[in-house]
């Protein structure tokens, strides 16, 4: 069952875009309501492109560049609260974090496709330029 399990697991950190759409999917039979699983499925999914970039980085340059990460979303979580805070002028954290959440989708999402590319490009020089 564990092996079941981390398989699971490994194949979603893998290709998050599975995750993305099993929980899509789960999601809108439970809601029956297309954009609150679209929402539920991005809040969800961060996660995992979150560590397939970490992941990937690691195949690709056999370095772990995970303080990098951690520290893009510290970065990237106070430069939300600032432009909150001066748009606002009161820091409302919900909707803080859903932005920030949902911002980082899209920068973890972006750089997920290019490393993919990325590691593609090099696998695939790799093998052609064998000297």
């Amino acid at each position: 069952m564990n092996t079941v399990f981390s398989a699971f697991i490994a194949t979603l950190v893998t290709i998050p875009l599975l995750g993305y759409l099993a929980v899509f999917i789960i999601s809108k039979q439970i809601t029956k309501k297309h954009k609150r699983s679209v929402h539920i499925a991005l809040d969800v999914s961060t996660l995992l492109f979150i560590l397939s970039v970490h992941f990937l980085i690691i195949v690709i340059w056999d370095k772990s560049f995970l303080w990098i990460i951690l520290l893009s979303l510290l970065v990237t979580a106070v430069i939300f609260i600032i432009i909150h805070w001066k748009a606002k002028q009161e820091i409302n954290l919900r909707k803080m974090f859903k932005g920030f959440w949902r911002f980082n989708f899209l920068l973890y999402f972006t750089a997920y496709v290019v490393l993919v590319i990325v590691g593609l490009v090099q696998r695939v020089t790799a093998v052609v330029f064998i000297p």
